[in-house]
């Protein structure tokens, strides 16, 4: 391997489950490993030194957010939140995606991950390394007996929304210019969720809650707060993002925030253009450290779930955003750090 190729990347979220379940063939898993068009498979994995990551599983809703990313071209927006998902639907979605991500264990091209030991072996040994991440808890119920199915199954990193509401909580829309101070925060389920998530050790992911339930995460949870895919509110007042306020408690917590590579997320102006230069990604960077300190930044693209700079387009182009990362100045102790270190410091805190 190249050092262009070096430091692996541990990633903070990707969303090639629901990609691979959108394909309704049981035979999807194939994709993956013999080549797709998304943003990841095993061969670009390969070539761009992707050593894997959080992967997501994620209920969609009827219609959904990609029928209307043309409103987020032309700033500003504020895209309506979906009705809540039923459970019994979410359950068999988020079956079918666990079940895809096992079936890819079995053929070898990734391993689930449970403990750190085995992270750090996978990208040693050259396999790809994958958590179990839930993007809203709508197919785990409110007495939390498929919480206990699920974290048996791999499950370690779960975030109470995405977005629309579920019975444990309060997401942001995508609305820019605005705040995520939108709206209530956690139900008295959520909180009993947070607690039986930190009893278990399965991270909590605060990406898409309002600003509410994260100040409710910060009280009831004693393990460190993580963002996996969200950049800082102050270069882009998009609701998705996360204040200075937010970004000290964060720190304070030794919690860890992953860079969203999603170009509305980065842009100062909030659109979802493509055309945007890599450096925007190493100004949110450079920010993100100056309020965390290096140990608790990281990356986390949410690939095959957004638009990302057209010079990434898949994780095959994960060198040239090394290269910028060099460029900037980062060393290689800060390379190892942002590209993979620091996620397994972080899950060595949470997992314990």
């Amino acid at each position: 391997m190249t050092n262009c190729h070096k430091p692996l990347i541990f990633d903070g979220h990707n969303d090639v489950l629901f990609c691979l379940f959108e394909m309704n063939t049981r035979d999807a898993a194939i994709a993956f490993t013999s080549g797709r068009n998304g943003h990841i498979d095993l061969a670009k994995s390969k070539i761009g030194g992707f050593g894997g990551g959080f992967f997501a599983i994620y209920v969609p809703s009827p219609g959904d957010l990609y029928d209307a990313l043309s409103m987020m071209q032309n700033p500003p927006y504020d895209l309506p939140l979906p009705s809540p998902t039923p459970h019994k639907d979410a359950l068999q979605t988020a079956m079918h995606q666990l079940a895809l991500l096992t079936e890819l264990e079995r053929q070898g091209a990734l391993k689930i991950c449970t403990h750190t030991s085995e992270i750090r072996a996978c990208l040693e040994g050259g396999t790809i390394a994958a958590v179990v991440h839930m993007e809203g808890a709508e197919a785990i119920d409110e007495d939390l007996y498929a919480l206990d199915v699920f974290h048996r199954a791999g499950l370690r990193s779960l975030g109470p929304v995405w977005s629309r509401p579920t019975i444990f909580g309060h997401g942001v829309p995508f609305r820019y210019p605005s705040t995520g101070d939108i709206g209530p925060g956690l139900t008295e389920a959520g909180i009993r969720l947070v607690k039986a998530c930190d009893k278990r050790s399965i991270m909590l992911d605060v990406s898409h809650l309002n600003e509410a339930g994260f100040w409710d995460i910060a009280k009831h949870s004693s393990k460190p707060i993580v963002a996996t895919h969200s950049n800082a509110y102050a270069l882009c007042p998009h609701s998705r993002n996360l204040t200075d306020k937010q970004l000290d408690a964060i720190k304070e917590s030794k919690g860890m925030v992953g860079l969203n590579f999603a170009v509305a997320f980065t842009r100062p102006d909030g659109s979802m253009d493509v055309d945007t230069p890599i450096e925007s990604l190493i100004t949110q960077l450079d920010y993100l450290i100056t309020k965390l300190g290096e140990d608790h930044v990281g990356l986390g693209s949410d690939f095959d779930g957004a638009h990302i700079p057209d010079a990434i387009k898949d994780v095959s182009d994960l060198p040239v955003l090394r290269k910028a990362m060099k460029a900037h100045g980062f060393n290689d102790e800060l390379m190892t750090k942002l590209c993979h270190e620091n996620w397994i410091c972080l899950l060595d805190r949470v997992w314990e």
